[in-house]
């Protein structure tokens, strides 16, 4: 049975949010696979949705909607302290020339710390400002992509050669929490690609579930059949299931290829996906389109016109960031950004969209391909790049093919 086929259980009746949770060793299991979740799109729609506001509705909306942006963003300037992963001095002012934003997605939550659980970035994307500011590509790390993290005397570690992902949660242990993770994680993305930072943005998974919920869901386009590995169906109605199986159960939730409207849930399952030939690198693909299909519904005019889910949105936003903007005050970070309202996010891949094998058979290797990539992205020169490589851009997601 397919989720279309049951879309007037899974829209009137969501799956229980608290039986996802888990508790105990169950919990901690099944947190760190749920952590495939897209989770930029949080940022890019905040950006987006106050940006269109300050274009129509004038500098008191603007100053209204940025202050309740950025109200409840945590902010550090630990993460880009070190001038060898920003290129310079904090000039306390928005970088006039290009600008890459790095972006950690995690499933944390309140009370982790404490208990002595980690969490592993395993969403990582690389999101590139063009020097003009009116032109924006994203780049995905795999999660399996091995690197050299570097060694941090202040943290006491002395280095590792290991898949990405470890990065954050070797930075974020022994109670150094997310300002850690990120700052390790971000030495070691800039080790891997020779990327300088002008800001790190980190943001958690029980945050994004909110802002999806407000939104009402997005528009979605499926490729291929695809099955969850988290939900079934039973007796009519979409529940959510323990456990990670390796084939579809006999009522499991199906994806059909085409394109409809999807319940937050639909949506943020669909982007997790990767029981496929190309796995992880299906799953980014489904991230981006997510999170290109959310900004265009927060800029949508069914969204700004309506003054309350507009606020419900922003204020799920800011209250899911935590962020590094290299000295840069917050509002001043967000508002230097206005041109991006406008902008379509270009969507790139590393490998060609299939997993290079390692000699070690312990992770993922780095292309040369990938490693062209990454050297456009830091010298500004990703358009040239894409023109003369074009394999390395994504599909849109507005058609089933995407």
């Amino acid at each position: 049975m397919s989720v279309q086929a049951t879309r007037r259980h899974a829209v009137d009746r969501s799956p229980d949010r608290d039986s996802e949770r888990g508790t105990g060793p169950q919990r901690k299991k099944k947190s760190k696979k749920r952590a495939h979740a897209p989770l930029w799109t949080k940022l890019l729609t905040g950006f987006g949705v106050m940006l269109v506001v300050m274009s129509f509705g004038g500098l008191v909306a603007a100053k209204y909607y940025l202050g309740k942006l950025t109200s409840n963003i945590q902010t550090t300037s630990s993460v880009l302290s070190d001038n060898s992963v920003s290129g310079a001095d904090s000039s306390g002012k928005l970088p006039k020339g290009a600008m890459n934003l790095l972006m950690l997605g995690l499933d944390t939550r309140a009370g982790w710390e404490a208990a002595g659980k980690d969490s592993r970035s395993d969403t990582i994307i690389i999101l590139h400002i063009s020097a003009s500011h009116d032109q924006a590509y994203m780049i995905s790390i795999p999660r399996d992509m091995v690197a050299h993290i570097p060694a941090d005397s202040s943290m006491g570690f002395p280095g590792d050669t290991t898949k990405i992902n470890a990065a954050y949660a070797y930075g974020s242990m022994n109670g150094r929490g997310w300002t850690g993770g990120a700052k390790l994680a971000t030495k070691a993305i800039h080790e891997l690609t020779g990327i300088n930072f002008d800001g790190v943005v980190v943001i958690d998974f029980d945050g994004f579930k909110g802002i999806l919920q407000a939104m009402g869901g997005v528009y979605m386009c499926v490729d291929k059949d695809m099955w969850s590995n988290h939900y079934v169906i039973v007796d009519g109605k979409v529940q959510y299931k323990d456990g990670d199986p390796q084939s579809p159960p006999k009522n499991a939730v199906w994806f059909r290829k085409g394109c409809r409207n999807m319940a937050p849930w639909e949506a943020l399952e669909f982007s997790r996906l990767r029981h496929s030939t190309n796995g992880d690198y299906d799953r980014q693909r489904h991230q981006q389109q997510l999170l290109k299909a959310m900004a265009k519904k927060a800029t949508s005019a069914g969204i700004l016109t309506n003054p309350g889910k507009l606020s419900e949105i922003i204020a799920a936003a800011g209250s899911s960031l935590k962020m590094d903007t290299h000295g840069v005050p917050v509002n001043d970070f967000v508002f230097g950004l206005k041109n991006l309202a406008g902008t379509d996010l270009i969507a790139l891949k590393t490998n060609g969209g299939t997993f290079a094998t390692n000699a070690g058979n312990t992770g993922e290797a780095v292309t040369q391909g990938t490693k062209e990539l990454f050297k456009a992205a830091a010298n500004d020169n990703l358009g040239e790049f894409i023109a003369g490589n074009p394999e390395f851009l994504v599909g849109d997601g507005t058609s089933p093919v995407g």
